[in-house]
């Protein structure tokens, strides 16, 4: 059993609710693996006391922590500064605490990026469909574009695919319906939609008319093979998992936390996949 001190270094993860947060498993994991005298614990904020509670949080020695639904945009607010990502997210996902304040970042795109390349997906290999317009594809679409890759934007309600295409540009914006017929102009499909997850509708995407080698990515975990990713096994497409991007994003915030870079492997997957 793994016995931490009274000077044990803490972080944790805050959202509304969190009791299913996968981060705790992750974090703990690392800080067993590399011997740390640490603690990652959830921390279940209501949105009206989060203003308050973090620089609580901040001032009782905690080292950082993550930030999830439906604070990120709150959490942007509280910062004194924020990573380019951030900004051009206008969310944050994770918080660093410094003697000089609070300052945050958004490790989506990051996360979604190396999982990209743990699948053997080149980011940049040609033109990129993102399915959805909100905080996710804001991250997601600020780190391709950051490799090089030329983004277009579809999503149901046509205002919010043109904002966020306007928040990234020269992102192009696609209308939704013909986002079908338009898959043999891209070599990656995203969906960052909640379309596919447990308890949620499947994600209406018919891949008959994908390019050969389209590789299609799915933000979601739960489940961990969702019916786009099924679709896209059946027909010879390049699947790409959500649950990597959830561990590879939660890399840069241990480093800060607790000084070790931690290494994403099969091992860590099938502990937090379990």
């Amino acid at each position: 059993m793994r016995l931490i001190s009274g000077s044990a270094r803490l972080a944790g993860v805050t959202g509304w609710p969190v009791a299913h947060s996968r981060s705790p498993r992750i974090h703990n994991t690392w800080l067993a693996r590399h011997g740390i005298d640490g603690a990652y614990v959830p921390l279940p904020i209501r949105p009206d006391d989060f203003p308050s509670v973090i620089p609580a949080l901040a001032k009782a020695g905690f080292a950082g922590v993550n930030v999830t639904i439906p604070h990120k945009e709150a959490a942007f607010a509280i910062c004194v500064k924020v990573d380019d990502f951030a900004r051009r997210a206008g969310a944050v996902n994770t918080l660093i605490f410094t003697p000089h304040g609070i300052e945050g970042s958004n490790t989506d795109g990051y996360g979604f990026v190396a999982n990209l390349r743990h699948h053997g997906v080149k980011p940049a290999a040609g033109p990129v469909l993102i399915l959805g317009a909100g905080g996710a594809a804001r991250g997601i679409g600020a780190a391709l574009q950051d490799e090089g890759a030329e983004i277009t934007i579809t999503n149901r309600t046509p205002e919010r695919a043109a904002a966020l295409a306007a928040a990234l540009p020269p992102a192009k914006v696609l209308p939704w319906e013909q986002r079908e017929d338009a898959l043999g102009d891209y070599a990656l499909l995203i969906n960052t939609t909640s379309l596919g997850m447990v308890h949620e509708p499947p994600l209406p995407m018919n891949l008959d008319r994908a390019a050969p080698g389209l590789a299609v990515a799915d933000i979601i975990f739960a489940p961990l093979e969702t019916q786009l990713l099924a679709d896209a096994k059946a027909r010879g497409l390049k699947p790409v998992e959500g649950l990597g991007m959830l561990l590879h994003q939660a890399v840069p915030g241990f480093s800060a936390w607790f000084g070790v870079t931690p290494e994403v492997d099969e091992a860590l997957y099938r502990i937090v996949a379990a």
